[in-house]
């Protein structure tokens, strides 16, 4: 009995003694997991006011000092014309809007890079330029091309009282143009059966994966003829008596700089500081090109992450 008695004292003593390291070693986790917490919450909150910052910074109005007396306005259409894309209508026209406004305004600049894009886009750009011409008669609108000006950037270059490039500059390809492939016999080969269900006699016109129906590539050529000839009374009414009365003009066909004058697709050469400072005579050039923020750039990569993840699980198309 005496025995026992100390083998029980000293198991309750153990119990104790683990219990209150069980406990010491418990505070000092939990205050791990705050400080972790602490650390974690405060990159949090710096990343949310740096995007509340972000949402905030402005688009890019102006590249530089706005100088006191007149100036020339610039806005750029730099590569693909779509509304994916900085050369959408709605950030070209906002440009093009508040250098008009701008009372400093002495002239403006369209710098076009562009291969072409939405003709819907582009038609967009030439209805408002007109607009704004008209409305702002004492201000003039030049083009100036640069590396190239084909198909929906001349859409939009059509539209300016001139239009400036560099000799070696690509200008034209004034046309419309589908393209696809077709998979029909890739399929067969590999013994793959296409199950295509839908709802509207034509909904699935012009599968890849289906052959071809004349009556679906004569519907689809009447499309693309309607629009083509829209382009073509554009190019028309915009270059008026300067354009030759030559027919390669529009069949898609490029041009350098040079050759474009001999076809009246452009005026002169020159560069936007030549028909600022010679022209326009307002050196000082403002850039009103509209551009994404980090964070609008942000958002779209992840709109397409989520649009992406969507489609796969529906296709309305």
């Amino acid at each position: 009995m005496d025995n026992t008695l100390p083998d029980k004292e000293k198991s309750a003593a153990d119990f104790e003694q683990n219990l209150i390291n069980r406990i010491a070693w418990e505070a000092v986790a939990e205050q791990r997991r705050a400080r972790r917490w602490g650390i974690f919450f405060k990159f949090f909150f710096a990343g949310y006011l740096v995007l509340f910052l972000l949402i905030y910074l402005p688009g890019g109005w102006f590249e530089g000092k706005i100088p006191g007396g007149k100036h020339t306005a610039l806005i750029n259409i730099e590569g693909l014309i779509g509304t994916d894309y900085e050369a959408n209508a709605d950030y070209i026209v906002s440009g093009l809007r508040a250098a008009y406004e701008d009372k400093n305004t002495a002239g403006i600049i369209l710098r076009i890079n562009s291969p072409g894009g939405s003709p819907v886009q582009a038609g967009y750009v030439n209805d408002e330029i007109k607009r704004l011409r008209e409305k702002h008669p004492d201000i003039p609108l030049y083009a100036v091309i640069t590396d190239i000006c084909a198909s929906g950037g001349y859409y939009i270059a059509a539209a300016a009282e001139k239009i400036y490039a560099n000799k070696a500059s690509v200008v034209g390809s004034i046309g419309v143009i589908m393209s696809g492939f077709g998979f029909v016999d890739a399929i067969h080969k590999l013994g793959i059966e296409r199950r295509l269900i839908t709802a509207g006699e034509s909904k699935g016109f012009l599968d890849p994966f289906s052959p071809l129906k004349p009556e679906e590539v004569e519907h689809i050529d009447s499309v693309l003829n309607d629009v083509y000839q829209q382009f073509i009374q554009v190019v028309k009414e915009g270059r008026g008596d300067r354009l030759k009365d030559d027919e390669k003009i529009f069949t898609g066909l490029v041009w350098s700089g040079e050759e474009s004058i001999d076809l009246g697709l452009v005026d002169e050469m020159g560069s936007a500081g030549y028909v600022a400072r010679e022209v326009i005579g307002a050196e000082d050039i403002v850039d009103f090109t509209l551009r994404d923020t980090y964070f609008d750039r942000f958002a779209k990569q992840l709109g397409t992450a989520v649009a992406s993840a969507l489609s796969s699980k529906l296709q309305l198309r």
